[in-house]
């Protein structure tokens, strides 16, 4: 029994010796381990896609009614992972790195305008033969999730609209004045605007590792370039006096949408203001609002419980 006992506390000291070993000397490792974690937890497999010139890269669990998710600008498919957990027990989850972003392709001589991805998102549909879900976006996603309702109503059973981008605010949010000002706080060109753009995105940043913390940074500077020309492809090189018509592109589409929406936005959001709440009512015919105390621009990230229950009950009630 002693031997036993003492081979036990030497493969503990050797596991725990491994860990610290990958961590230390190998935390892009350690943080792939971690992310594969998550989204097992969740009920979530990585699968690939051709889709026309690209591959699309993404994420699918559960069984139910199909719930399609669409991350925003400089995200990925894992920006839902925790938010999905909830979901996957009774719905269908499929959540893709849009083109451009993730682990999608990233290709220089294509366009990534709105109405290119959106096109890009309708193909990916068709080619996982989707034919009604609902609709889930956040930020640059929430605005292609709008267009998306507004322009395949057949689609679409509900919208749900995190913080949606393309939506002007009475209030300009602390991120607009900086790109009013010509300062693009999204486009991360070292770790330190990282780590600025992790206080603009949340009202208390996810802890993590500092190791896990450059692994991320590395990853958002080595996407800044390619992230920057998706930028000018959506907005192009817009004037002062311009900027008004990028920030509310989606205006015109809203009254379009037919499906029900439930609109879901952090009151402390830097990214994306609060006051476009306002907005977002005066334009839809069939709406719910849930504002979130304490949060900011990635409420599914940041609090994915409370969201996920504002969520699956606004669900059933449509049922």
């Amino acid at each position: 029994m002693k031997k036993i006992l003492v081979a036990g506390v030497v493969i503990i000291a050797l596991f725990v010796f491994l860990l610290t070993g990958i961590y230390f000397l190998f935390p892009e490792t350690l943080f792939k381990l971690a992310v594969k974690a998550e989204r097992r937890s969740a009920g979530l497999i990585k699968k690939e896609i051709q889709v026309d010139d690209h591959k699309i890269v993404y994420l699918e669990g559960g069984k139910g009614p199909t719930i399609l998710m669409i991350h925003g600008f400089g995200g990925s498919k894992d920006n839902w992972t925790r938010f999905a957990k909830y979901l996957t027990s009774e719905y269908h989850v499929v959540i893709p790195d849009l083109a451009g972003f993730g682990e999608s392709s990233q290709i220089p001589a294509e366009s990534y305008d709105a109405e290119k991805q959106l096109k890009r998102i309708d193909r990916f549909t068709e080619a996982l033969k989707l034919e009604k879900f609902h609709l889930a976006g956040n930020s640059m996603g929430g605005m292609f999730a709008a267009m998306y309702g507004a322009k395949y109503p057949q689609k679409v059973l509900t919208v749900a609209l995190l913080a949606p981008g393309g939506v002007g605010s009475p209030n300009p949010s602390e991120v607009a004045i900086l790109i009013k000002n010509g300062k693009n706080p999204l486009l991360t060109g070292s770790p330190e605007d990282f780590d600025k753009l992790l206080n603009l995105c949340f009202v208390k940043p996810p802890s993590m590792p500092s190791r896990i913390k450059k692994v991320l940074a590395a990853d958002a500077v080595a996407h800044r370039d390619f992230n920057k020309k998706i930028w000018d492809d959506m907005y192009g090189n817009l004037t002062k006096e311009a900027l008004s018509v990028r920030e509310n592109l989606l205006v015109p589409y809203l009254p379009q949408i037919q499906a029900p929406v439930i609109i879901i936005w952090g009151d402390s959001d830097k990214i994306l203001d609060v006051g476009g709440v306002s907005v977002l009512e005066k334009n839809l015919k069939n709406y719910k609002t849930v504002i979130l105390k304490d949060t900011g621009h990635i409420p599914m990230l940041e609090h994915p419980r409370e969201t996920a229950s504002h969520y699956i009950g606004y669900l059933k009630g449509k049922n």
